[in-house]
């Protein structure tokens, strides 16, 4: 039975990843704060995981959990994930996206160098507008990206230093029924969900022009399994190559329940990010050549799984 370890199973990606490996037949091992803690997202397979106790900021914690989990494989997801978030706090945000994946590397080195080891890496690391590809150079524009380039090289010098299978996959934005709170789609679907009940009357929104390549989490996780099934590690954008206004994701989700979305939506400067990176979409013809993979399931349905989840959830217990 193949072994893996996933830093932030509870997470959006580490639920979905613990999904897929445990169909695979893989023993999961989980790496959380505290173990004891209710995890919504994973409780559906709580008694088939194994969970360890253990932090980004703690080294020693991280040889424990691999040298306890055995990994082949290790998958790492946990970061401070919230490009808005990191503007409050940017050293918080380099801590543990940045200097977080420092130790995990240094921690797997030293444990389970003859472990597998996959790196959630960021379309926030590049500006540059259009088509971008593993060739477009790094120059993140906000404090989350310069944290997830710092990790990103690291992954790479790690690589041609030591010899290591570590690969990065650069994720563009992934949405699922299972994202959280903080991130615009979920806000939106959340808020639809609430007008069409009656329980709001508007939803709040920053800036309605930014546009994102929008996918969804599921197709993402099997990249990440696939990218370590490679004879050689290698870096992949994973990416569906469209792209879509967050209008056009607040049009998609009114429109899911027959409401018009001008009735409701108000924008407010203060949502309003401090820096918008340039309009972007993922070039993921590497990943569709070497990996067999593409993304499948459009925004459309995304957004409308989205919105019914936050129908069912409001329905049955309120407003969060």
């Amino acid at each position: 039975m193949r072994r893996a370890l996933i830093t932030g199973i509870t997470g959006q990606d580490g639920s979905y990843l613990a999904d897929l490996l445990l169909d695979r037949g893989y023993a999961v091992h989980g790496l959380v704060r505290r173990p004891e803690a209710p995890a919504e997202r994973i409780a559906h397979v709580r008694d088939r995981l194994t969970l360890h106790a253990g932090d980004l900021l703690d080294q020693q914690s991280l040889e424990d959990a691999l040298l306890a989990s055995r990994a082949d494989e290790v998958y790492n997801l946990a970061a401070a994930s919230s490009v808005a978030a990191s503007w409050k706090d940017p050293a918080a945000t380099g801590e543990t996206t940045g200097l977080g994946v420092a130790r995990l590397l240094e921690a797997w080195r030293r444990a389970r160098p003859e472990a597998r080891l996959f790196q959630a890496s960021s379309n926030e690391i590049f500006s540059a507008g259009g088509s971008v590809d593993e060739s477009t150079p790094v120059a993140p524009r906000t404090p989350y990206g310069a944290a997830k380039a710092y990790a990103h090289h690291l992954v790479l010098a790690y690589r041609e230093a030591y010899g290591l299978f570590c690969a990065s996959g650069i994720l563009f934005n992934h949405e699922s029924e299972r994202r959280g709170a903080q991130f615009v789609t979920r806000k939106i679907s959340s808020g639809v969900a609430a007008i069409k009940l009656g329980q709001a009357e508007e939803l709040r929104l920053g800036a309605l022009e930014p546009q994102r390549d929008w996918g969804y989490a599921p197709d993402f996780v099997e990249a990440m399994w696939l990218t370590l099934q490679r004879e050689q590690p290698a870096d992949y954008v994973l990416a569906t190559g469209r792209a879509a206004s967050i209008r056009d994701v607040v049009a998609l989700a009114f429109a899911h329940v027959g409401l018009d979305w001008r009735e409701f939506v108000k924008t407010d400067e203060a949502l309003k990010r401090p820096v918008e990176i340039e309009p972007m979409v993922g070039d993921a013809s590497k990943a569709r050549r070497e990996l067999g993979w593409q993304a499948t399931t459009g925004l459309e349905t995304i957004i409308g799984r989205m919105v019914d989840a936050d129908l069912e959830r409001l329905a049955n217990v309120g407003p969060a």
